[in-house]
This record gives structure tokens, C-alpha cells and sequence, in this order.
């Protein structure tokens, strides 16, 4: 059903496509164009992971050569978007309220009107549906962006992404690729009430066939989301609900990050400190009164929370000898509770302290404001692990 109704949503999709480049009269071209976008996407493709490697640190990188333009979060995210629209005919977004509204934080604003009502698709509050459309769609040949308005919205939606996203390209025996992003916000806000303060990561991270990634900045959110669409694999990627309106600037020119690569974002010599998404702004802070305190924190922020990136985490426990895990999910069956696992199974014998994680409450997300903050992971808490690590 899903992949009928993918296939007359992708003949729509590549004449809306035609009609927004060319005028009508342009048509017969039509198939021509759209072949040689798909060829021009898969080569993009491929080469992601080779042109992220020569990607300079991300401090480097940010400094564009005409000095770059400043953005928020959302807006590096929507710039993503519009590029990759722009680029390749193939790639659409289906989602409650992503047309004309522009979407629950404004990530898609005036894509509707820039593309059409038939590749930014609004659709009815049925996430198992609209996700399921978006799998056929990428069987199919297009490629989905597939939002969620809030990331807790999409269990509704969990079957389609864990049998048929994550696993068709295997159970198909290689016949079909899913090259489908799903996206949308998720963590904890401010009294936001607990079923809109979900993070999913630890529920996705076990589905055979994804990858998952999660933003922290406007630089990485936008190269995050144009390797995302390009990536042929199924990708989830984790946006924080308040991070949208952090501001950095970013370069004018095209970039894009690499989906299995954590980023260093404070060199260090004592400890060393994986976290993600959130988290990072609460470990810098608390950076900030551990060197008041004599204390050399490395801080990495993970960024691909499926697979880890190993080597950027061993090189650096390697130099520490000591790790503290940060992190806004759940402790049990977390993200940090996975990577603990893979750095005891591969950086054991160079570990000088155990591994201390600090993650959220195993509690639903409280509504009130004071009991919501004691839930989650703060500086003062990071502070003082990092002190008993070091002891």
C-alpha cells in the first residue's frame, strides 16, 4: 500500500520538480533531468565519507572565506533543506504541518511555497502512515525527509521504522535502498510535560540498519542534514527542542559532516568527557569551573550515536586514561550505557578509574519546573564526578 501510493506520489513529485526548474513546455526533458539527478545524488553519495575526511576541525572549517553568514540552529537546518531541494528533484518532505505552516519550529518555512504542495506534503496526524509512505517512497527512488513534529510522536510510528526502514534493504535481499532521513525534535524543553520530553535514542539505537546522528550546533546541523539526505542508508537525526535558537556562524560555501564522526570540542589532558546533542553545553559549563579548579577536561561531542566513532574515543582515552559519559537519555539501556559497553570491550586495558556515566532519571519527565531540572544531568553534577575520577 505504502509503496502504490509512493509510486504515484513520485511521478507527482518529479513534475512538480520539472515545473518549479523550467516551464511547462519543458516537460519531455523531464525524465532526462530527473535520471541525471538521480546518478548526480548517488555519486554525491558515495563520496560523502571521502570528502568529510578532508574536512578540516570544525573551528577551521567554520571560517569561511568570505566570512560566512550568521544563523540559528533552525535556520542552518531549513538552509539544508533547501539546498538539497534545490540540487536533486528526488528529495521531498512529508509531515504534519511542514506545508504552509512551515513546521512545529519553523525548520521548513517557505519550502511549501518554494516547492510545492507535492514535495513538502502535509499530512494528516497518522505518523504510522506517513512514515510507511515515506519508506515506499524511498523504495521507490525518491528521497524523504520524514518529520516528526515531536520526536515522541514517532512510536506511533516505531514499526515502520524498525521492520521496514531499518530492514528492508536486507530482507530484500539488497533489491531496495531506503535512503529516507527521519527527523523532528525531542528531549527535554521547559515544561513541556512528559510525553513531549521523550528521547528516543536508546529506543532506536537497537533496530538493525540505522544510523543515528544528533546536532548541537548550526554548523553541524546543517552538514549533519545535507550528508543525512545524501546518505543511502536510513538516518534519524536527533534535533533538541532548545537548541533551535542558538546562533553561530557558518560559511557561505557548501560543507558537509561526516555521519560517523565525532568532533573534539575541548583538547584536554585529564579526563575525558563523551556527550551529545544538550549535554554539550552543560559539560562546557562545567569545563569552565573544573580549569578554575586545576583540572584539563578533553571534551568530544559525540555526534554519531550509531556507529560510534571509535577512533576519535579510543585515541583520546588512550591520552586520559579516564572517561565520564554525559548524557540526556535514560540510564537504563542508554546511549551511555551502550558506549560504555564498546569501551570496555575495546579500551579496557588502558582505562586508569572506572567509567561514570551520568544520564537522566529513570522517571517520567515531570511537568513542574524545579522537579523537571532534577531529572536531568547539570554542571554542578559533572563538576563532581569529574573530581572523583580524577582523585
Amino acid at each position: 500500500m505504502a509503496t502504490a501510493a509512493a509510486a504515484s506520489l513520485q511521478y507527482a513529485l518529479h513534475g512538480a520538480a520539472s515545473a518549479s526548474a523550467k516551464p511547462r513546455s519543458a516537460a519531455p526533458g523531464r525524465s532526462v533531468r530527473v535520471a541525471a539527478a538521480r546518478r548526480s545524488v548517488r555519486a554525491r553519495g558515495g563520496a560523502v565519507v571521502a570528502r568529510a575526511a578532508v574536512t578540516a576541525s570544525a573551528d577551521a572549517t567554520a571560517e569561511s572565506k568570505s566570512g560566512g553568514h550568521e544563523v540559528l540552529l533552525f535556520e542552518a537546518l531549513r538552509e539544508a533543506l533547501i539546498e538539497e531541494m534545490k540540487e536533486d528533484p528526488t528529495v521531498c518532505v512529508f509531515g504534519e504541518d511542514v506545508g504552509h505552516y512551515g513546521g512545529s519550529y519553523k525548520v521548513t518555512k517557505g519550502l511549501a511555497e518554494m516547492f510545492g504542495d507535492l514535495r513538502v506534503l502535509d499530512t494528516p496526524i497518522a505518523e504510522n502512515s506517513f512514515a510507511g509512505m515515506g519508506v515506499g517512497a524511498a523504495m521507490k527512488g525518491l528521497r524523504p525527509i520524514v518529520e516528526g513534529m515531536n520526536m515522541g510522536f514517532l512510536l506511533l510510528a516505531y514499526n515502520q521504522i524498525s521492520n521496514n526502514c531499518g530492514m528492508l534493504h536486507y530482507t530484500s535481499g539488497g533489491q531496495f535502498k531506503i535512503p529516507i532521513v527521519i527527523r523532528g525534535p525531542g528531549g527535554v524543553g521547559r515544561q513541556l510535560g512528559a510525553e513531549h520530553s521523550q528521547r528516543l535514542e536508546s529506543y532506536f539505537q537497537s533496530i538493525p540498519g540505522l544510523q543515528m546522528v544528533a546536532c548541537s550546533t548550526p554548523y553541524n546541523a546543517k552538514g549533519l542534514m545535507k550528508a543525512a539526505i545524501r546518505s543511502e542508508n536510513p538516518v534519524v537525526l536527533f534535533e533538541h527542542v532548545l537548541l533551535y535558537n542558538l546562533k553561530e556562524k557558518i560559511p557561505d560555501e557548501e560543507y558537509i559532516c561526516c555521519l560517523e564522526e565525532a568532533e573534539m570540542v575541548r583538547p584536554g589532558e585529564h579526563v575525558t568527557i563523551l556527550t551529545y546533542s544538550r549535554m554539550r553545553y552543560h559539560v562546557m559549563q562545567a569545563a569552565k569551573t573544573l580549569v578554575n579548579k586545576g583540572y584539563d577536561p578533553e571534551v568530544i561531542d559525540i555526534r554519531s550515536l550509531k556507529p560510534f566513532d571509535l577512533h576519535t574515543i579510543g585515541n583520546s582515552i588512550k591520552k586520559t586514561h579516564r572517561v565520564l559519559i554525559v548524557e540526556e537519555c535514560m540510564r537504563t539501556g542508554g546511549i551511555g550505557a551502550s558506549l560504555r559497553s564498546a569501551i570496555i570491550d575495546n579500551f579496557w586495558d588502558y582505562l586508569d578509574a572506572p567509567i561514570m556515566c551520568l544520564s537522566s532519571q529513570d522517571v517520567p519527565t515531570p511537568y513542574a519546573a524545579t522537579l523537571e531540572d532534577a531529572t536531568v544531568v547539570q554542571p554542578a553534577q559533572i563538576v563532581a564526578a569529574v573530581e572523583q575520577i580524577c582523585q
